[in-house]
């Protein structure tokens, strides 16, 4: 039995900012997903996963990630790449998590950064309350930032589970990338990969047996 439905935040409650990271390389003239690329070299231990668990600064970051992507052919600032981060509400997974915290405990499990404002990383007053208001509806956040740990490290997954007091076997997680899902599934966790919203959502409902829409 499902008791609780644990969320990815960017790429699942909002636009994926792999988007944003295309728009920034058509408009550069850099190759598509190079941005991605830089991310998945050396994924455990390169700028990007220091940053997101909080091993290094801002200041670092901007420094390392350029010098990671000047090796594979171009430079970007790392400042250039927090800038593409947050993404636009998704207001159909918004009134999904209105409707499934009446019946039982939601959380989000997020890998992100200090930068920008609030856990949603957003870049302006305005957009961070429109996030906030969206964080306050879950039970508990989890921020890779803020625990020194990071997807897809199976701890995260246990922790999150921990603090809705569910065991992982009466949890689903929802997540955009498919290494995400692999621990959750290994401790036992239901799991969707979301590819977008309408067949998140589908899949959801197909768990919970109650419709979200």
């Amino acid at each position: 039995m499902i008791k609780a439905v644990l969320w990815d935040f960017g790429g699942v409650i909002t636009s994926s900012p792999f988007e944003s990271f295309n728009r920034f390389e058509e408009a550069n003239g850099l190759p598509r997903d190079f941005i991605r690329s830089i991310n998945s070299t050396n994924h455990e231990n390169n700028a990007w996963a220091q940053l997101e668990s909080s091993l290094i600064s801002v200041d670092d970051f901007d420094i390392k990630f350029a010098e990671e992507s000047r090796n594979l052919g171009y430079e970007i600032r790392g400042a250039q790449v927090l800038a593409l981060l947050s993404g636009e509400l998704r207001p159909e997974m918004v009134t999904a998590l209105k409707i499934i915290r009446q019946r039982m405990k939601i959380g989000c499990i997020t890998n992100n950064v200090k930068a920008g404002e609030g856990a949603s990383m957003a870049q302006n007053a305005e957009r961070a309350a429109r996030m906030s208001a969206v964080f306050d509806l879950f039970d508990t956040v989890i921020e890779s930032s803020k625990t020194g740990i990071r997807k897809p490290d199976p701890r995260i997954y246990q922790i999150a589970c921990e603090q809705v007091c569910v065991a992982p076997e009466n949890a689903v997680f929802l997540d955009d990338l498919g290494i995400n899902l692999k621990p959750a599934r290994a401790l036992g966790m239901s799991t969707i990969k979301v590819l977008n919203s309408t067949q998140a959502l589908d899949d959801l409902e197909s768990l919970l047996k109650f419709p979200l829409r």
